[in-house]
């Protein structure tokens, strides 16, 4: 088990939105000063002896040498080992896995895990996420994310019954959510009605199911959990985390009823905490699309599989429900910056843990919290951490 051995100790972001005014380092050392100030004793920049940048960069924009090249200097710490992570959606969980791996190994006593992405500088047109899709000339001719996630949907509902209005449900919830989220992009609160009479945009999904392209930072810091106590008297440990892959394209899938990867992570993250789906109090999950977070509350094993739709419309994962679910207002309220999803996503997570959360605070029982994400060519990569109060 990883969580005797590594804790969270500072965490921050930046308000997420269409940040045309910010550079792609400014946003960067915005992130990591919040991380730095929310640390309660104080934490020297020079005690960060590593830093893992998570970054769709590369790929998005063709300049591979952004990020673990540039942002140490940008955030006053040049000369240290530095790494930059690109692993699609999953980029920032990933990068805090690797992270809290480095810190575990005893190779670093402090490690810096930053996300940062610019999606809002060029617009669709110039291909901007066509690049990140990117696969066989002939398999993925004319698809999109919504192409992708699509074919769920429908077969969700064919199998279970499913209905828009369940799949709607999502976008209220996590909209309110939003509403609560001073970092979120969007904080305003939309209906059923409304998200039903949205455009369409790939049968059955409309344009409010789908999560926006927007622009963020978020930062975490991690140090060895014996070297906790000297920085906080609160610290967040790592429990567990795990991640696994799929096939990439739609023909070789198992299943249109569930992302095999999240199922995967999840059993390797839940054994390594030695806990299960039961002991989790909240969970930031990736919500790309509103079909999305119902595969995903199935997957992580928080309801049956078929029954995801039913528990999203009947509040099981409202802020006052059962297991509440991205109590940030997650992808879809407050935005997908790639890079920075994941890392903001546990941002949340340690909030929640240490009772900071504001409005959105849930009720910690357990002590656990869950943060996944999957993404890729065809979903084909997933990644879950699981967080813990708990010494």
């Amino acid at each position: 088990m990883a969580w005797n051995r590594v804790a969270v100790v500072g965490a921050g972001l930046i308000r997420f939105g269409e940040l045309f005014e910010q550079s792609y380092e400014q946003m960067a050392a915005g992130a990591f000063r919040a991380a730095l100030a929310s640390v309660d004793k104080g934490f020297e920049p020079s005690r960060v002896e590593a830093a893992f940048v998570a970054t769709q960069r590369g790929t998005l924009w063709g300049q591979e040498g952004i990020g673990g090249n540039t942002v140490p200097s940008a955030l006053g710490i040049a000369g240290i080992p530095c790494t930059r992570i690109e692993n699609a959606c999953p980029s920032g969980s990933d990068a805090f896995r690797v992270g809290a791996m480095a810190v575990a190994s005893g190779v670093h006593d402090g490690v810096l895990v930053i996300g940062v992405e610019k999606m809002r500088d060029k617009s669709s047109e110039e291909g901007l996420l066509a690049r990140a899709a990117a696969g066989h000339p002939v398999f993925t001719r004319g698809e999109t994310a919504p192409v992708l996630f699509a074919p769920f949907a429908t077969r969700h509902m064919h199998e279970f019954g499913t209905t828009r209005e369940m799949l709607a449900s999502v976008a209220v919830k996590n909209h309110h959510h939003g509403v609560l989220d001073p970092y979120a992009h969007f904080r305003n609160e939309v209906t059923v009605e409304q998200v039903l009479a949205s455009p369409p945009v790939c049968r059955p999904l409309h344009l409010l199911d789908c999560c926006p392209q927007t622009d963020g930072a978020a930062a975490v810091l991690l140090v060895n959990a014996e070297r906790a106590l000297e920085l906080t008297d609160r610290p967040v440990h790592v429990a567990g985390f795990g991640v696994a892959t799929d096939h990439p394209y739609l023909h070789e899938k198992s299943t249109f009823v569930g992302l095999p990867a999240t199922t995967r992570a999840a059993e390797r993250a839940y054994a390594m905490a030695g806990i299960g789906p039961g002991e989790i109090d909240c969970a930031e999950v990736h919500d790309c699309f509103t079909i999305t977070e119902i595969l995903d509350i199935e997957d992580l094993g928080f309801v049956e599989k078929g029954k995801g739709g039913v528990a999203s419309i009947e509040g099981e994962t409202s802020l006052t429900g059962r297991i509440p679910v991205n109590t940030s207002g997650g992808l879809l309220a407050k935005g997908h910056p790639i890079g920075a999803t994941g890392v903001a996503q546990l941002v949340e997570c340690w909030w929640q843990l240490r009772g900071e959360a504001g409005e959105r605070q849930v009720t910690t029982r357990h002590g656990y919290a869950l943060q996944h994400n999957v993404g890729g060519r065809g979903s084909g990569v997933s990644v879950v951490n699981i967080l813990t109060n708990r010494r």
